[in-house]
């Protein structure tokens, strides 16, 4: 879904700068990575950095020159951090992904990241339609080329309303237990509280009216619901020992 972001990084220093840009990518299900004249690469280093996103990797596009690099995008956007005397039309990451993830999905757009230490130069950034800001602290703008890729990336990632499906715990496969279940649950409660000498009768309606509060907040499903209940006969029974 977001094929047509290309990812180009300009005469990267460092090839584990490369893998970590494969890697924040992949995390956002983006595989558009094209290379201008990286000093290293392919690299042990970067393939280490990447952590399991090698396929990026292997597929990436290296080619001599920026112009090369952007020659089939329709749209051209130069990351920078720094201001510049000549002004271009700016946009953040998060309006880029508002204006373009759907807008125009057939049609390339290029991402440009210059290098390490020192960004992209103005005759670069001449050959770019926008500049890409990150809004960041005034007083120490400079990303990490990696982390720079990935806030863009989550950007787009969000805009293209891909989500996240969550595999911790059951995801609400147990029912939510019913009004009779839970009904059944209070009155076992109350026995349970008085058996063991927790609860006085006199006081029993106004502490039993706080403890539904409690577990009415709490929605229990039913297999929840069985432990507590569970816990109940242990009591009762070890009180009766």
């Amino acid at each position: 879904m977001l094929s047509q972001f290309k990812v180009v990084l300009v005469e990267t220093s460092h090839p584990g700068n490369i893998g970590a840009v494969a890697r924040a990518m992949k995390n956002m299900r983006m595989d558009q990575l094209r290379l201008v004249s990286p000093k290293c690469f392919p690299h042990a280093d970067a393939t280490a950095r990447a952590s399991g996103a090698d396929d990026l990797l292997r597929a990436a596009t290296v080619f001599d020159s920026l112009q090369d690099a952007i020659a089939d995008c329709r749209i051209v956007l130069g990351s920078s951090a720094r201001d510049r005397t000549i002004s271009w039309p700016c946009l953040t990451a998060r309006q880029t992904a508002e204006k373009w993830v759907s807008a125009l999905p057939e049609q390339n757009i290029a991402l440009v990241f210059g290098r390490e230490n020192s960004g992209l130069t103005n005759q670069e950034l001449d050959l770019c339609h926008y500049l890409l800001r990150i809004p960041c602290n005034t007083e120490y703008s400079s990303l990490n080329l990696a982390a720079a890729v990935q806030v863009v990336c989550y950007e787009l990632f969000v805009a293209s309303g891909q989500q996240m499906v969550s595999k911790v715990g059951d995801l609400g496969e147990e029912p939510l237990a019913t009004a009779e279940q839970m009904e059944a649950f209070y009155v076992h409660l109350q026995q349970t509280m008085l058996d063991i000498g927790f609860l006085h009768p006199e006081r029993s309606q106004s502490i039993m009216r706080r403890l539904r509060r409690i577990f009415n907040r709490t929605q229990l499903d039913t297999k929840e619901l069985d432990i507590l209940r569970g816990i109940l006969r242990f009591s009762q029974n070890h009180n009766t020992e």
